[in-house]
């Protein structure tokens, strides 16, 4: 009885073998693309909120225009606009008009983003030169851009020099402030730490505080950026004879409300992409960083 107990245990445990496959170590195909799901889902779920409100705004303008809520003349439709837009396009007056604007608002940022570099690291780094300088410095970042148009006017003309000024001031509070910011919000054990190991100024700024401001540096080079396209726009609509501000100005002169539309649409897309590029360095850069949530 004992031998016949042992043999059919031996007999269930082959059939055991038989019945359920040893795993291989590799994961399924349904593992694969379920992992593939889990990971993209969260970029896909962004994507599919951001849109439901922009396209309702598109259908309330479709609908507007095609049952004529507004004047035709006031609100021309979506059609229209896109018409308008390929023929602004063919002609080469779009192309040349914005290659001027993008010219204008890299050359200004560049000086300003530089200068407000400067500026916020000297402040974060001397208190003493903060004190002689802070105070005015928010006086000056109290009047915005447009406000000193006149002054500038009368001082450079309404040339180049204009709006690259404005531009200029226009990315150079934000980066200013957030350098500042950015370098005084350094944790204090960072710089303690660095003493223990005996780091001197040079390594202390170039291993500890400029890597931990780096966020808040960064992010002040975003909000110059943006700024400055948007003082860049503001400034062609009072005082340019090129550029997308101007071609807004010009459209709305002729009371061609599609030009205005169709220009308009384009200084939002440039303004987007250009934020969206640093945004896609910010990540690069950044990418050790992670959401809190």
């Amino acid at each position: 009885m004992s031998s016949f107990n042992s043999a059919t245990a031996s007999l269930s445990l082959q059939d055991a073998d038989v019945a359920v496959p040893r795993s291989t170590g590799q994961p399924t195909l349904a593992a694969r693309l379920l992992g593939a799901w889990q990971a993209a889902w969260p970029t896909l779920r962004r994507f599919l909120l951001a849109w439901p409100f922009p396209l309702a705004i598109f259908a309330l303008w479709s609908a507007a225009a095609h049952f004529e809520w507004v004047a035709p003349q006031v609100l021309p439709s979506p059609e229209t606009v896109f018409n308008t837009f390929g023929d602004l396009f063919n002609s080469g007056e779009l192309r040349t008009n914005g290659v001027i604007s993008f010219n204008r608002v890299v050359s200004g940022f560049a000086i300003g983003a530089s200068s407000g570099l400067l500026l916020g690291v000297l402040m974060g780094l001397s208190p003493t030169f903060k004190d002689y300088v802070y105070p005015i410095f928010r006086a000056f970042a109290q009047v915005p851009s447009l406000g000193w148009l006149p002054l500038l006017m009368m001082l450079v003309g309404i040339d180049e020099a204009l709006k690259i000024i404005l531009v200029a001031k226009a990315a150079l509070v934000p980066v200013a402030l957030n350098t500042l910011k950015g370098i005084e919000g350094v944790p204090t054990r960072y710089i303690e730490v660095a003493k223990v190991y005996g780091f001197n100024q040079w390594q202390l700024l170039v291993r500890v505080v400029f890597p931990a401001a780096f966020p808040m540096i960064w992010n002040g080079v975003r909000y110059g950026l943006t700024h400055s396209w948007l003082a860049l726009v503001a400034v062609e609509l009072l005082a340019s004879s090129e550029g997308l501000g101007f071609l807004i100005v010009y459209g709305r002169q002729l009371y061609q409300m599609d030009v205005v539309m169709a220009a308009v649409v384009v200084v939002g897309a440039v303004g987007f992409v250009l934020d969206k590029v640093l945004a896609t360095i910010e990540t690069r850069l950044l990418r050790w960083r992670h959401d809190a949530f």
